[in-house]
């Protein structure tokens, strides 16, 4: 008998995301690194998992969650205001380019620079899929 997806399953899955507008946000299928997830852990939104719950190895779904659903609303407090000086040549302060930034006790963060006025840069840390209705194309690879 086969396993099928059930809570607290740990599954290996190639998962591709895409836009409303179709264009593929991202693939684990790009370096051919399928990812591992462990249900009932929070690191997947339950509307996620209960679109795969009951899913069989090698079966594929595709669905879209709304943007609270899968990456979240942008949050105005993930925006915050970073003096000029802070950047190098190695990581300039152009819009568009992201950059991590270690927080205290080493953690890093990435952000987005979203604008640069004078000497501040406006850095949007915020998941760069947040706000955004995304479409989840999920390939079982194996349940462990």
């Amino acid at each position: 008998m086969s396993k099928i997806i059930e809570n607290n399953s740990t599954i290996v899955a190639h998962i591709t995301m895409k836009l409303s507008d179709g264009s593929a946000a991202d693939s684990t299928k790009v370096n051919n690194k399928p990812a591992k997830i462990q249900l009932g852990d929070n690191s997947i939104s339950p509307a996620f998992e209960s679109q795969i719950l009951g899913l069989n190895k090698s079966d594929k779904k595709e669905f879209t969650l709304a943007a609270i659903d899968a990456f979240g609303e942008t949050n105005p407090d993930n925006i915050h205001y970073v003096d000029k000086s802070r950047f190098t040549a190695d990581a300039p302060a152009e819009v568009g380019n992201i950059i991590t930034f270690t927080q205290p006790g080493g953690v890093e963060l990435p952000g987005m620079i979203k604008e640069t006025l004078g000497d501040s840069v406006t850095v949007d840390f915020n998941h760069p899929l947040a706000g955004q209705e995304v479409t989840f194309v999920i390939e079982i690879v194996d349940i462990l």
